[in-house]
């Protein structure tokens, strides 16, 4: 320890603290002038006098509050949390989708690939899995496993044809929004990113709602589209059918059952609506990415954005100001003390 690690705080605060330093000094310099005046007239000795000084000097020296500064590190980690929404829609079970060459793979099998990618963009990340259709489903909670996530896009499927009652993009909202609030309150200083795989499609009865609730519990988002703008039938799903098996099967068999257009009567037509997946990506002030031939999640914005959003390590340093008066204190006791010993027994012999 230096005096450099040394410093004045006054515990009453600057303008208090050095008025009543200001006044024990004055009492100090006014003991000395009038000691020097009575010498010859009053029986106060050299010593009470250093005595009564010393008191007012330790006193004044007190006011000002010494203290001891030192300096402490903490280590702080900012995590990242990725939150995956994957869109399980009859209309994801269309094979008019291409990831990354030029086969043509369901849309549903698309996403399954862009989840494992996105989980190999966030070494060290935690994820959670939601899954969305007639309604929202958190399947994977916030979890650092990177492996559960792989293992619940393998098993990722369409849900059945008789259950759904037509595509409505905002189904996971209710539960994004207190999952993503529950992320942000147990850890405040993580950031957060937000992956909706969807194709885009809004065939439900009423308005979509908007994304924009999110946006707060959000430190970036992407909507990501799968599919073609060309589009293709939709196949019936039927309960405990795979989405690979009825795409494999609609390659191979001229009988493959598809989703009718009720007002023409003829197979419907699902077509990659990427309007609706910009505006998403809009509310959540986040970017649109459409995942075709030679685009994946490996390429472009999601790979910056990954870069940005690595887990980090910073170092901060706060001062710590500590009083240290004990010593003076006892200084003063002493003087005290001594102050009443000797008007004690010098009252004695006055009696």
């Amino acid at each position: 320890m230096t005096w450099h690690d040394f410093t004045l705080s006054p515990a009453l605060g600057w303008p208090a603290g050095a008025c009543l330093a200001a006044l024990m000094t004055a009492l100090a310099v006014t003991e000395i002038v009038l000691h020097a005046r009575r010498r010859d007239s009053s029986d106060e000795t050299v010593a009470a006098c250093v005595r009564r000084v010393l008191l007012c000097v330790t006193l004044a020296v007190m006011m000002l509050t010494p203290s001891v500064v030192s300096t402490t590190s903490s280590r702080a980690v900012n995590a990242t949390d990725v939150v995956i929404a994957v869109d399980v829609t009859g209309s994801m079970a269309v094979q008019d989708a291409q990831y990354g060459s030029a086969q043509t793979v369901t849309r549903i099998d698309a996403a399954r690939q862009a989840v494992k990618d996105i989980t190999s963009l966030y070494p060290d990340a935690s994820f959670m899995g939601v899954r969305f259709g007639a309604s929202g489903s958190l399947d994977v909670p916030l979890t650092p496993d990177e492996r559960a996530i792989g293992n619940w896009a393998d098993t990722l499927a369409v849900e059945a044809t008789s259950v759904s009652s037509g595509s409505s993009l905002d189904a996971p909202l209710d539960t994004l929004l207190l999952d993503l609030k529950s992320v942000r309150e147990a850890h405040p200083n993580d950031a957060i990113i937000l992956y909706v795989i969807s194709d885009g499609e809004q065939t439900g009865t009423k308005p979509r709602r908007s994304f924009s609730t999110l946006r707060k519990y959000l430190n970036d988002g992407f909507a990501v589209g799968v599919g073609s703008t060309q589009g293709g039938k939709i196949p019936v799903i039927r309960d405990g059918t795979s989405s690979s098996s009825s795409s494999s099967q609609s390659s191979q068999s001229k009988d493959e059952a598809w989703v009718t257009d009720p007002d023409t009567g003829k197979p419907g037509i699902s077509k990659l609506d990427e309007k609706n997946l910009t505006n998403i990506a809009d509310e959540i002030s986040g970017t649109y990415l459409h995942m075709d031939q030679t685009t994946t999640m490996t390429q472009g914005a999601s790979k910056q954005a990954s870069s940005r959003w690595q887990v980090t390590s910073t170092v901060k340093r706060r001062t710590r100001i500590t009083p240290v008066v004990w010593p003076l204190a006892a200084v003063a006791l002493i003087l005290l003390t001594w102050e009443a010993g000797t008007w004690i027994v010098t009252s004695r012999r006055l009696l």
